[in-house]
């Protein structure tokens, strides 16, 4: 078989956008080659627990390149991935001095390259995310570790975004509780609530690899006792109550339903919404406040934020 990587430079604030574009064309893999992961100020904070090698990251930017199957249809589809990236700046979404080639790979390449720029991540004191295909001995006794391949789905723990969410879920989750996770992806915040105490978690991903991977990674983890993994429209048709609700999505989508969020917590129940690039802001903070649900606290990487909001009694 004969494999195409689409190759993009761009800058961080773009990796999420223009990751999922790629995924909803049909990418069967998506690397991510992020210059500021050598100097991120967070990784100090836990305590490095591997090397990384300056020769695999561009100088600047991020390079984030996808793996599709050479079809006619793939090639046919590649002006309309390019434009649909392109067009992402109507959006506000910044792109830097974008550059966007296609390269042919051979089999084995497409299925192995991403994964030398995915290692165990320590996000937390206590919680590690590692890979499934790598050894890890944990430091401590109560490191929690999460096992996990992404595959397509987003979410393998060395993203801002899903630090942001591991981050505020370590705080708020309680033994007991009852979570739903909007938007999977790979099932990273789903296990993490699971291995905190939550009661249950509800997963839920409107793409079908993404239900897939979670399925999978959820097994892997031995959390299918706790959590529930289900394709559906972000809180549509949802009728049960949750003391946390957690969105790692674009804030662009956060804005669609922040109504629904209020209607499915319980009294005090608490919101955590990340994905959102530091320009947005503003506007979730207005859509939520809209909704009934307050504000209370942000945390942010680089140019990324997480809102807690609360919904009252």
């Amino acid at each position: 078989m004969k494999w195409s990587e689409i190759e993009i430079h761009s800058v961080n604030e773009a990796v999420e956008p223009i990751t999922y574009a790629l995924n909803d064309s049909g990418a069967s893999g998506v690397s991510i080659e992020d210059s500021a992961d050598l100097t991120r100020e967070h990784e100090d904070r836990f305590g490095e627990i591997y090397d990384l090698q300056a020769a695999d990251y561009p100088e600047e930017g991020v390079i984030i390149k996808a793996y599709f199957l050479t079809t006619e249809d793939f090639l046919k589809m590649v002006p309309e991935i390019e434009a649909r990236i392109r067009g992402l700046v109507e959006f506000d979404i910044p792109l830097g001095d974008l550059t966007f080639q296609v390269n042919e790979v051979n089999d084995e390449e497409w299925a192995t390259a991403w994964k030398k720029y995915y290692h165990p991540v320590k996000i937390t004191d206590r919680i590690t995310v590692v890979p499934t295909w790598e050894d890890y001995t944990p430091e401590t006794e109560d490191e929690m570790i999460i096992e996990l391949d992404p595959g397509m789905a987003f979410g393998t723990g060395t993203h801002p975004t899903t630090q942001l969410c591991v981050q505020a879920l370590e705080k708020i989750v309680k033994p007991g509780d009852e979570v739903i996770d909007v938007g999977t992806g790979s099932g990273v915040l789903s296990i993490a609530s699971a291995k905190l105490g939550a009661k249950s978690v509800l997963a839920t991903d409107l793409d079908e690899v993404a239900v897939r991977a979670a399925r999978e990674n959820i097994a892997q983890n031995h959390c299918e006792k706790i959590v529930t993994i289900q394709q559906n429209d972000l809180l549509k048709g949802i009728d049960q109550k949750a003391d946390v609700i957690v969105a790692n999505i674009l804030a662009e989508v956060i804005v669609l339903f922040p109504e629904d969020v209020h209607a499915a917590l319980k009294p005090n129940g608490i919101f955590i919404a990340s994905g959102i690039i530091e320009p947005k802001r503003e506007m979730v903070i207005e859509a939520l406040t809209k909704a009934g649900l307050a504000v209370y606290h942000e945390e942010q990487i680089t140019d990324w934020v997480a809102i807690y909001a609360k919904r009252g009694e």
